[in-house]
């Protein structure tokens, strides 16, 4: 199993979030976040170590669940880096994708307070 590049700790879910992960979207914001933005995403402790950039082929866990990142916005780094905020689209396809985004390919189970939430390098054994 590879090591994670990236984790953190689910610590608040937002109410009106669960509508977005049943449409394949997960909105992930570190703390702090603005209130508006709390009801509608995955918010995490923040990173438990140095930021390491996302890229294609990358392992998107939350608990024991994973999704493969097929591609990786020009912004999304940044955001991510900064704020802790990536939304992260399952199974688009050919769809368009946002500068901050990330897409992704699999399911992913409904978060809940005190899952793990890790990224991980694709390929590393």
């Amino acid at each position: 199993m590879s090591e994670p590049i990236w984790r953190s700790t689910v610590v608040h879910v937002g109410p009106d979030a669960a509508e977005l992960f049943d449409a394949g979207v997960y909105i992930l914001f570190g703390r702090p976040v603005p209130d508006a933005l709390a009801e509608v995403s995955l918010v995490h402790s923040g990173p438990e170590g140095d930021f390491v950039g996302v890229e294609a082929g990358d392992e998107f866990w939350l608990a024991e669940s994973m999704v493969t990142i097929t591609e990786v916005g020009s912004l999304a780094n940044e955001n991510f880096e900064k704020l802790g905020h990536i939304v992260l689209y399952l199974n688009v396809g050919e769809a368009d994708l946002l500068p901050g985004a990330v897409k992704a390919v699999g399911t992913l189970p409904q978060p809940e307070v005190g899952q793990r939430v890790e990224i991980r390098r694709g390929g590393q054994a």
